[in-house]
This record gives C-alpha cells, sequence and structure tokens, in this order.
C-alpha cells in the first residue's frame, strides 16, 4: 500500500498541474512574509497596525479591496506548497531536483504541516473565524501538564533554535542556490537573486531562533506566558537597547526573504 502511494505520489509530480500548484505556492509563500515584514516596519515605526505574523498577513490582505478573492488565491497557493513539500517527504525524488536528503525530506514534512495549518488558518479567515493560530502560552500551559511536558517545551525550543541556524546556513553558504535553476538567469538576476536569499534566509533564522529562546525561557522558569510565536518574538526586539532600528532590520531581511520566494517561483526546480 505504502509503495503504491509512493509510486502514485511520484507520478503526479511529472504533470503540469503539480508543477502549477508548487510554484503558486512560493509565490504564496512569498506574499505571506512580504506582508509580515510590512507589518513588523509599522511596529518599528510604532504605528499601530496587525500582528506581524502569519494571521495578521491574512488578515491584512482579507481587509483590502477584492480581499477575499485574493486570500482564496493564497489559500489555494499554500495549499499547493503543502502538496509539494508533503510529497517531497513522501517520494524523496522530484523531476528537476533529484533524490532529496533524508534531512530535506524530514524538513519537508515538517514544512508540509506547518503551511497545512496556514492554509487552514486562511480558509478560517474566509468563513469568519475570529480564531487565530493560537496562543503559544496557552498551548505551553497544556504541555507542561503532560508527563515529561517540561522537557518537551525543552526540546521545541531546541528544535526552533536548530532550524534558525540551518536557515542561517543555507543563507551564509548559499547553499539555497542549488535548489534553484541559477542557469537560466543572467548575472544580474543572478547576483540580486542570491543578495535577497542571503539576507532573507538569516532574517528568517532569527525570527526562529527567537521563538526557540523563548520556548528554551519558558522551560527553564516553568512560566507558559514566556512562550510565544513570531509575533511576539518581533515585539520581544522592541524593548531591547537599539530595538527598532534591530526590528527594521529583521523586518526588511523578512520582506527580502519574501520577495527571494516570489521570484524563487520562477526558478525553483520542482
Amino acid at each position: 500500500m505504502t509503495t503504491s502511494a509512493s509510486r502514485t505520489a511520484e507520478t503526479a509530480t511529472t504533470t503540469t498541474t503539480f508543477e502549477g500548484l508548487a510554484r503558486a505556492g512560493y509565490v504564496a509563500r512569498g506574499v505571506i512574509y512580504v506582508l509580515i515584514g510590512l507589518l513588523a516596519v509599522q511596529l518599528a515605526r510604532g504605528v499601530g497596525g496587525g500582528n506581524p505574523d502569519q494571521e495578521g498577513a491574512m488578515r491584512l490582505i482579507a481587509d483590502q479591496a477584492f480581499g477575499r478573492v485574493l486570500l482564496v488565491i493564497v489559500a489555494v497557493g499554500l495549499a499547493g506548497y503543502a502538496l509539494w513539500r508533503a510529497t517531497m517527504a513522501l517520494v524523496g525524488r522530484t523531476p528537476e531536483a533529484g533524490r532529496h536528503s533524508a534531512l530535506d525530506r524530514v524538513g519537508a514534512a515538517g514544512s508540509a504541516v506547518a503551511y497545512g495549518v496556514f492554509c487552514a488558518l486562511a480558509i478560517g479567515i474566509l468563513a469568519g473565524s475570529s480564531g487565530g493560530g493560537g496562543d503559544p502560552g496557552s498551548g505551553t500551559a497544556d504541555v507542561f501538564g503532560w508527563p515529561a511536558g517540561r522537557l518537551l517545551v525543552s526540546i521545541a525550543g531546541l528544535v526552533f533554535i536548530a532550524i534558525g541556524a540551518y536557515q542561517a546556513y543555507l543563507g551564509i553558504s548559499r547553499r539555497f542556490l542549488k535548489d534553484s535553476k541559477t542557469m537560466y538567469m543572467s548575472p544580474r538576476v543572478l547576483k540580486g537573486f542570491t543578495a535577497l536569499g542571503m539576507i532573507g534566509l538569516l532574517a528568517r533564522g532569527v525570527t526562529f531562533s527567537l521563538i526557540g529562546i523563548f520556548f528554551l525561557k519558558a522551560a527553564i522558569q516553568y512560566d507558559s506566558n514566556e512562550a510565544k510565536g513570531l509575533d511576539g518574538a518581533l515585539y520581544s526586539l522592541t524593548t531591547q537597547t537599539y530595538g527598532r532600528v534591530a526590528l527594521a532590520i529583521v523586518a526588511a531581511g523578512l520582506i527580502a526573504f519574501g520577495a527571494y520566494s516570489i521570484a524563487d517561483a520562477r526558478y525553483r526546480k520542482i
């Protein structure tokens, strides 16, 4: 049964429909990150606005003219991205990218779950749900009640930090370029694409690491209120010396990551 499902999934990766959904997913991911970055810029300026996280970005889309139509398109794109990552995790091989490592497949599985949740969040907003992505603090409080709950929260923090470090490594080493069809880029496009990827991945690494640090702090202090999501991690920067400057830099990096993702929709090896 598993072999049959894997073969079916591998066959699906060769279709133009699958490729179109996957590339739409990169555009949707990019749009979300650009909007998160813009919301973070507002936060750095001290201007009121939505929360600088995935839900805040989607609500910002919904509030625009034709916003519901745009959010439907984004939801479809997020579903396509989740499907692409899930297939990558299941099959371990795709036509243009070739064979994926075990680490890449594990990361793809986690990414598929996360973007599936974001897609569900978009659908919830379209349906008029006021419920958000959930308060990390309340979720952490529940986990503290489990056997070895404090250890699980610590592990979650370490995982976020590891993901952040890996994102930063991808940016600094320029390893992300191997996943894109750089041979089709002009020297000028390649230079800009590389700069966006490096800056964006470093900023993304910072945000993941901040989330991980807060989860570790929650575990050490046994205080679920210390656990924060993306918005809380970005808000925390404003309380530091020169924090608004640091937040503005991270915000610019998140916008760069969004732009990189949108550009990668064209060049990604699917």
